[in-house]
């Protein structure tokens, strides 16, 4: 008797190689570059682009540029009253620095920059863990980094305890400022905005219109005007002497208007997940918060993590904007330096912008690059 088999494949084919003609450079450069008629005429425009505009920029931002100095007429050509050659152009990376600091902490006292500096590593050492899917005791990483650490990072900054000298947040400045702001809205954002978005979709009336009403009341209106009103109306109903912070203001304000534009995104997550998803939950007789838990949410949020990571990006540079409320992050701080009398030259403002600008790029470039491998590593769909 001849014995039946029946062959059933238990895992994916690996992934051939392309062939060889396919892997070569000229093919990389005709499918990347010259796929089409379109392709190649914009592939030439950039091209010229990058050969006209590259070595002049190179040439100011590095080879011209001046890059020690004490003063102003480091940067000043003989006819403003300095010492370089008549027509020089270039940047002034002197002045960045002899400003770093002022730009990196404001105006935190000099004698204590061990206190933030010590916060800036301890920063880096829990995120770095963090950040990586295999690195070992991730619940224990988490609690360190999103509980621990913001309360010790407020008494060693503020001070006033433990023998620290009390530090006013009215001398708190530059990138320590952006950084601060954005963390706490980071992490208050993202469970807030899911609550928001789950309470918009709930059964219960009361609670759907209340979450309803403060999504769209605080998407309605620009952040600048959050911040306004917390740090000149909302003094108006505190009893006399009972005042908060403006950075705190500030950090409220932000928080709250993250977590509005997150949960818009939370909520498109929802809504694309399958109804089977769902009713499979409810199956296998899951609660509410159990079917949210393990089975919703996971696969919303890896939906939207480009919609996160973009709200999260653009409240990263919506930080300039507590200079309203008198906080001077970093794009602030550097623009008040320009009145400073001792660095004003025709091209102070042009190097304090590109360096504010390449800091925001460095940190908003780091996000993205790293949501796009958090998507990779997330990608169920088995795509080759």
């Amino acid at each position: 008797m001849a014995e039946s088999i029946t062959y059933v494949r238990d895992r994916f084919l690996e992934a051939e190689k392309p062939p060889s003609s396919d892997r070569s450079a000229i093919a990389w450069i005709h499918r990347n570059l010259f796929a089409s008629a379109t392709d190649g005429a914009m592939t030439i425009v950039a091209i010229l682009a990058i050969v006209w505009y590259l070595p002049a920029a190179l040439n100011w931002l590095f080879l011209s540029a001046v890059w020690t100095g004490a003063d102003r007429t480091a940067c000043l050509t003989t006819e403003q009253g300095g010492q370089l050659p008549a027509g020089w152009s270039g940047a002034c990376w002197a002045y960045v620095n002899d400003r770093f600091v002022q730009f990196m902490f404001g105006s935190y006292p000099r004698g204590e920059l061990w206190r933030p500096l010590l916060v800036v590593a301890m920063f880096v050492g829990l995120l770095i863990p963090f950040l990586i899917p295999k690195a070992p005791r991730k619940g224990l990483n988490a609690l360190l980094l999103l509980v621990v650490f913001p309360i010790v990072s407020f008494f060693l900054l503020l001070g006033g305890a433990f023998g620290l000298r009390h530090v006013e947040t009215s001398l708190w400045g530059g990138l320590m400022v952006t950084l601060i702001i954005s963390f706490v809205g980071i992490v208050v954002s993202l469970p807030a905005g899911i609550l928001l978005a789950l309470g918009r979709r709930s059964t219960m009336p009361i609670l759907k219109t209340v979450c309803i009403a403060f999504i769209e009341l605080i998407r309605g209106v620009p952040l600048i005007t959050v911040l306004f009103m917390a740090s000149v109306l909302l003094p108006l109903f505190l009893e006399p002497g009972n005042n908060i912070d403006k950075f705190l203001r500030a950090l409220i304000g932000v928080s709250i208007f993250a977590s509005a534009y997150m949960a818009e995104v939370i909520r498109g997550g929802l809504q694309a997940i399958p109804k089977g998803q769902y009713e499979a939950a409810d199956a296998l007789g899951l609660n509410y918060f159990h079917k949210m838990t393990f089975v919703v949410l996971p696969q919303a949020i890896k939906l939207v993590i480009p919609g996160i990571v973009n709200t999260f990006i653009g409240m990263f540079k919506d930080t300039s904007l507590v200079t309203i409320i008198s906080m001077y992050d970093l794009l602030g701080i550097v623009k008040a330096s320009f009145g400073d009398s001792g660095w004003i030259t025709p091209v102070t403002p042009l190097t304090g912008l590109i360096f504010a600008g390449f800091v925001f790029w460095i940190f908003c470039f780091g996000m993205s690059r790293y949501s796009a491998f958090v998507e990779r590593r997330l990608d169920t769909n088995h795509k080759r």
